[in-house]
């Protein structure tokens, strides 16, 4: 069987949003799985020492712009929410408790977070919005809520993070397939022919 991708994303990236509603057929196309893995954008700016783009004026006005030509491109449901960004440990704790019980259950989360926020503007952050959206998606809300309270979660956050960044991720949404990085949205095509063809001359 051939190695899973893995998938790095952040409930609050508008371009992980984008690439969820692709990296899985591209990686059927080839025979693949993708293995999801929720991070925190946060952690990797800590110790890359970046900011957001949105806390500044001309990153922020190209970030929407550039947010809404990439999910129009990719047919793509976009309502860029407001507020922007905003924490999403939550929703990120919820994915890692979900992950260990049932993965499938996990990526399903995932979808419906990443679309609820990026799509209809459901803020991820607030509590009270949060619980309602897991109602919706199924699972059992008083449950996620508990989860994403309880400290074993969190510190499965935390570990996640550290092992994000140990293996070189700094950013999201983030591919690594057979060991090669890819970072960005705009990485589709590269993906497709290095799963298509293996390495480029030049890389074997």
């Amino acid at each position: 069987m051939k190695p899973a991708i893995d998938f790095y994303f952040d409930f609050s990236s508008p371009y992980s949003y984008i690439a969820s509603e692709w990296i899985g057929a591209v990686a059927a196309r080839h025979g693949r799985t993708v293995n999801w893995r929720a991070i925190l954008l946060g952690a990797t700016f800590q110790v890359t020492g970046l900011r957001p783009p949105a806390e500044f004026p001309m990153k922020r006005e190209y970030l929407f712009r550039d947010v809404a030509r990439s999910a129009a491109f990719a047919g793509v449901p976009l309502r860029m929410p407001e507020p922007f960004p905003i924490p999403t440990q939550n929703a990120a704790r919820v994915f890692w408790w979900l992950k260990a019980q049932d993965p499938a259950q996990a990526v399903a989360w995932a979808r419906a977070g990443l679309r609820a926020y990026f799509a209809r503007g459901v803020n991820l952050s607030d509590p009270a919005a949060l619980k309602a959206l897991c109602a919706e998606a199924g699972l059992d809300a008083e449950a996620a809520e508990a989860a994403w309270n309880d400290p074993q979660w969190k510190l499965a956050l935390k570990q996640a993070n550290e092992q994000a960044i140990a293996a070189g991720v700094f950013g999201a949404p983030f591919v690594v397939v057979d060991g090669e990085p890819f970072w960005g949205n705009d990485r589709q095509a590269q993906i497709e022919a290095w799963l298509t063809a293996g390495p480029p001359r030049g890389l074997e």
